[in-house]
């Protein structure tokens, strides 16, 4: 039994100093973490403010089958009812995803004009987007390279023929995208040119934003994997966009409180750093999944919603240019549906966003 073999080794007298010296380790190691996880408690605790509730900006990541013919006229007409009356005004709806080159084969998005048209008839003032991304070859060999200038100029002519399609605008999610890349700011400015000459919004999903300063080098250099952006990193991206939606979920929280909490301390970091003339979205977790990263009974609609309300609360409860982004589509339960509209509010009152 490991209890008996720890007794077993904390008596031996030549393994005592490594046995103190760990122990050592374990306190500095547990003090951090036991505090940060009382001061995100604490930030979730107290009462939400009047006037945090839906701006009318909300958006919601729609999944490949409503372009590539799985989805009829039906579907349009119960998703229009999903959502009467909510303040969701914009569709992420995978196109994609990009060739590792950058370009985007237009068989990807065969029934993206149905789509788009039965949207608008059904859903007037509602915008479609193609959402578009690729996985970085940043910390494996294979993926799109962004240092490739070749690439980054494949990806904007992609956006380009995705317009042409009839998007209302271009929504991208790369993958995993480390904190200070020039490249992607590059793109960025690329991309932007773009879609203002077109007269449409460019919109990205962002990772989060380092909960404690430096997180991402350590991160980084002890896992190889950068799960955060630096807060200025996050504000040149956001500079650059007109829409941020933060991928506020898979946050390896083990309990509800953790999770809101970290929630609410997400939205006051990335308030602080948008611009006012930039939509910011805070992610909603509409899938249950229990592993290392995201803990279903933690990581709730409820406990989502309410950190965002506190976190918009303490920060900027004015702020006009902000609102949630749902995702999935496909993995959303009615449960889900309900805190949303209970929790976030409607547009035109309870009874107009009764759901169905």
């Amino acid at each position: 039994m490991p209890g008996r073999a720890w007794r077993g080794v904390w008596h031996a007298p030549r393994a005592r100093w490594p046995i103190r010296i760990a122990l050592l380790l374990v306190v500095l190691l547990t003090v951090p973490v036991g505090a940060a996880a009382l001061a995100l408690r604490i930030n979730y605790a107290g009462a939400v403010e009047d006037g945090t509730r839906t701006r009318g900006r909300d958006a919601i990541w729609l999944g490949h089958a409503w372009v590539d013919g799985r989805k009829k006229d039906v579907d349009v007409d119960a998703f229009a009812r999903r959502i009467k009356g909510t303040g969701i005004r914009d569709l992420y709806v995978h196109a994609g995803p990009l060739e590792h080159d950058g370009t985007l084969p237009a068989s990807a998005y065969p029934r993206a004009e149905w789509l788009i048209g039965a949207v608008h008839r059904a859903l007037p003032g509602v915008r479609v987007h193609a959402w578009l991304g690729d996985i970085l070859a940043s910390e494996t060999p294979e993926g799109l390279r962004l240092e490739r200038a070749a690439s980054r100029a494949a990806v904007v002519r992609s956006a380009g023929q995705i317009l042409d399609a009839g998007f209302d605008g271009v929504h991208f999610d790369l993958e995993p995208l480390h904190s200070g890349n020039r490249d992607y700011l590059s793109l960025l400015d690329d991309l932007r040119a773009l879609t203002r000459a077109r007269q449409v919004p460019l919109s990205v999903a962002t990772h989060q934003i380092d909960p404690l300063p430096a997180l991402h080098s350590v991160a980084g250099a002890v896992a190889g994997h950068h799960k955060w952006w630096s807060q200025a990193y996050f504000a040149q991206v956001a500079r650059r966009v007109d829409q941020v939606a933060v991928m506020s979920y898979d946050t390896a929280m083990p309990l509800e409180g953790l999770y809101g909490g970290y929630v609410a301390q997400q939205t006051a970091l990335a308030l602080e750093v948008t611009p006012a003339d930039t939509d910011l979205l805070m992610g909603l977790p509409f899938y249950y999944e229990d592993d290392l990263s995201h803990h279903g009974h933690a990581e709730t609609v409820p406990a989502a919603v309410r950190g965002v309300r506190l976190g918009l609360g303490r920060t900027d409860r004015a702020r006009e240019r902000f609102g949630v982004a749902i995702y999935v589509d496909f993995a959303a339960t009615e449960q889900n549906w309900t805190a949303y509209r209970e929790g976030w509010g409607c547009v035109a009152g309870p009874d107009a966003c009764s759901g169905g």
